[in-house]
């Protein structure tokens, strides 16, 4: 359980002050720069690989973030035209090491005991060119970001991941390691579940707060004009994506937005709730359905259970 000093949530690049590259290291083309349309500082992760030009925290692998929130929220934009990764560290409760990995450059799920790669699919904007590729493509849109590509908040379950892929308990984040291509915008973890697109009063209309559900924080949120629909110029991405059609061994967008009946505007229409007992829960609820159980592919289900088999937990220092 996370220490109070995390809630209701914590954001790295400011807590860590990676500005200051005291307790945050950067190799190869790393800078800072006001972002126009975001309003704010950004930063750029350029390079022709992931082992030369990257940013992590905390500085050294024998360091330790500490941080115990369930989940991770990255918001980025991947270089259109290029590759990322990203490597998250965590630890469990049975001390192990466990690195996340997500790449557009995999094409297929991997994983031991302790390393999961998934492949992650680049949206673009809606109704474009390259949505439609992505849509059509027979490799699901794994590859290099299309060039309208969008900015994404990307929320991990690192629970639910440990728990699902490898029956694993989840205790805190050790490090991340940031590699080219990336603009990223911050870095935060939470116990609880942000959405973006409801206000405050929708919020307490709906009586999100009993479920752990909140509206986005105001450092967290990408900004939107007065008029406009924040999932008309965003992606929001949540993996596990609970209630998905999708298989759930790739990390993409799932979701339509609220004006074909996404997330956000199920929230909007929920009815007020006159209390929080567990006991009425309502099948057409998000929350409810965000809690339904993840589906894995055959495929990915055997290649676990492999895993499983041969292999023993046990104290493991995650390579950089």
């Amino acid at each position: 359980v996370p220490s109070a000093w995390q809630h209701p949530y914590l954001n790295i690049f400011k807590h860590f002050r990676v500005e200051e590259w005291k307790r945050s290291t950067r190799e190869g083309d790393v800078a800072a720069f006001t972002d126009a349309r975001l309003k704010g500082t950004v930063y750029r992760i350029r390079g022709s690989l992931p082992t030369s030009s990257y940013l992590q925290l905390p500085r050294t692998g024998t360091q330790s973030l500490g941080l115990g929130g369930r989940y991770l929220y990255l918001l980025f934009k991947p270089v259109p035209r290029k590759n990322f990764v990203v490597h998250l560290d965590v630890a469990t409760e049975e001390k192990q090491v466990v690195r996340i990995s997500f790449s557009n450059v995999f094409k297929e799920f991997k994983s031991t005991a302790t390393w999961l790669q998934f492949p992650f699919v680049c949206g673009a904007a809606e109704a474009s060119v390259g949505d439609h590729a992505a849509r059509t493509s027979k490799r699901d849109g794994v590859g290099a970001a299309p060039a309208d590509v969008r900015w994404t908040c990307l929320v991990l379950d690192l629970h639910s991941i440990l728990s699902h892929y490898l029956e694993r308990r989840y205790s805190h984040l050790k490090s991340v390691k940031l590699c080219c291509n990336l603009l990223v915008k911050t870095i935060c973890t939470s116990d609880l579940v942000f959405i973006p697109g409801v206000t405050l009063s929708e919020a307490r209309h709906a009586n999100l707060a009993c479920h752990g559900v909140a509206p986005m924080p105001r450092e967290m949120a990408f900004p939107v004009s007065k008029g406009e629909n924040w999932h008309n110029l965003y992606d929001y991405i949540r993996f596990p994506s609970e209630g998905s059609k999708l298989p759930n061994n790739s990390i993409q967008k799932s979701c339509p937005g609220p004006a074909a009946g996404g997330e956000a505007s199920s929230f909007q229409k929920s009815p007020a709730r006159s209390s929080c007992h567990p006991s009425a829960q309502d099948p057409e609820d998000p929350v409810h359905r965000w809690a339904q159980p993840v589906t894995l592919t055959k495929a990915v289900h055997n290649r676990l259970s492999l895993v499983r088999q041969i292999t023993g937990p046990r104290a493991v220092s995650a390579p950089w």
